[in-house]
């Protein structure tokens, strides 16, 4: 059972909260606490935010500015006049005030009709019971809870339901139906069926709403300290096959002469969990949901050996671009981070499976750069077997890699790695322009260095280059002292 009234009082003792009160007493002007705030304090839920949503009975903008002369003639306020809406930011503290209102919906858009209403009609136009809770900031009812739609019943019974109709709710903002699963994966809290049946009948609206608005509720249901809660309730309602289709074929086990393979839909969500658990990294969780879409492109089944994925990383990787397009993600280095922690979220197990050289532990650090702890994570989280010896002895053989790296890279410092010859130095050795044969000295000396043929060391280097240079028909110019 929820206490409500010591919880209430603690809220309202807030600074911003008692401001917002003694302003709406000044203007003789009705005001409610509504929304996220309350909804929190009353389930001691740690805020990632400090919003504060406050609802009217009258002029926005006659609250704001009574607000603004209680704390600084020089806070600055935003007003969305066509949504009675006005913003103010308070030490770090966003103030929202909208005048209570209806909204109706054009079944293209989920921008919405308004007009004022009752503080009735306001908690009624949001999207679930538990979010339309008010506490009274007025002098006559101060601090008393109006909760007409039972959403301090809903918070008790850990249940996501919406105030009226869940079709009609769903259908005029199809953007409720992530938020919805996002609160049932950030609260833990079940989807009343009827909701669920009614986000499963409104999935395909989803596609008027803007991608980015899309990415962000993706991104807060990946950063969830469990998200495959999320994402199974993404599946189970059809949005995974609209959003992330390449995840969607992961789906599903294929069998053989008497032979299958695991389901990698739901070894993928296994190894996002794993993920989660260490690193609240959003683009190493992406790459985690991502690191095995090239898995179906790549199946084979071999006869002697069973079921094969050979070059699924490469595939997958190439894949990562189509899908970040779709869901107008950055193009950025994010993308690019994505991209190379899944083409190589194989080569670390390769090396833990067999005898790790030298050589090989070179090429990983300098593919990796500074992004080799994350793949060593990613790895690890890989590990989705449930027979115990296995799991450690996975666990121990990263170990064994996670020590060969760190003498390889005491010693060689290869992960900064610059070659001790530039291409610039080579086009002076051999009077050459920019070309091919450039490129490929350079990738020779690259080579010789991480294989351990020669040292990373400007003179080994440079008789390689005399050397390659003679094989090529290439003559020297000047002396190296002369360069």
């Amino acid at each position: 059972m929820i206490n409500v009234n010591k919880k209430i009082r603690k809220l309202i003792k807030q600074k911003v909260v008692d401001i917002v009160h003694r302003s709406s007493i000044s203007i003789s002007q009705e005001t409610y606490l509504v929304g996220g705030a309350v909804r929190d304090h009353l389930i001691d839920r740690k805020r990632e935010n400090s919003d504060l949503d406050f609802v009217t009975l009258g002029c926005e903008m006659t609250l704001a500015n009574e607000i603004k002369s209680k704390i600084s003639k020089n806070l600055k306020i935003s007003r969305f006049k066509n949504f009675g809406t006005a913003h103010i930011n308070f030490n770090e503290i966003n103030i929202e005030i909208v005048k209570a209102r209806k909204e109706s919906y054009h079944l293209s858009s989920r921008n919405p009709d308004v007009e004022p209403g009752t503080l009735f009609d306001d908690l009624k136009r949001r999207d679930f019971t538990i979010n339309a809770i008010a506490v009274s900031l007025n002098e006559k009812n101060f601090g008393d809870l109006i909760d007409p739609f039972n959403g301090l019943n809903d918070l008790e019974n850990k249940i996501i339901k919406t105030p009226t109709n869940p079709e009609i709710t769903l259908s005029d903002d199809p953007l409720r139906i992530l938020r919805g699963v996002r609160f049932s994966a950030e609260l833990n809290f079940e989807i009343d069926n009827s909701l669920l049946n009614a986000m499963i009948k409104n999935c395909d609206r989803i596609k008027i709403i803007s991608k980015e608005r899309i990415v962000d509720e993706i991104n807060k249901i990946l950063i969830t300290d469990i998200p495959s809660n999320g994402f199974k309730i993404l599946d189970k309602i059809g949005l995974i096959e609209i959003l992330i289709p390449s995840l969607n074929k992961l789906k599903g086990i294929e069998e053989i002469e008497g032979v299958t393979h695991k389901d990698n839909f739901y070894h993928t969500l296994q190894v996002l969990d794993n993920i989660s658990q260490v690193t609240n990294k959003i683009w190493l969780r992406w790459a985690a949901l991502l690191h095995d879409i090239g898995k179906p492109k790549s199946k084979r089944f071999d006869e002697k050996i069973g079921w094969t994925f050979h070059g699924h990383e490469y595939i997958g990787s190439k894949m990562i671009l189509g899908i970040f397009k779709n869901l107008k993600m950055p193009l950025n280095n994010s993308l690019k981070y994505v991209q190379k922690i899944v083409l190589l979220s194989s080569r670390p197990i390769i090396l833990s499976e067999n005898i790790v050289t030298d050589s090989a532990v070179r090429r990983l650090i300098y593919d990796a750069g500074e992004d080799i702890e994350d793949l060593l994570l990613l790895c690890e989280a890989d590990i989705t077997t449930k027979n115990k010896k296995r799991h450690e002895k996975y666990l121990n053989n990263f170990k064994i890699v996670r020590q060969k790296i760190k003498i390889v890279e005491e010693r060689d410092k290869i992960r900064n790695f610059q070659p001790p010859i530039s291409g610039k130095f080579i086009m002076s050795v051999f009077n050459l322009k920019p070309s091919k044969e450039v490129g490929i000295l350079k990738e020779k000396i690259k080579d010789a260095i991480l294989d351990g043929k020669i040292s990373n060391e400007h003179k080994s280097a440079f008789e390689l280059l005399l050397k390659e240079g003679a094989k090529m028909g290439l003559k020297r110019k000047i002396n190296e002292e002369k360069v």
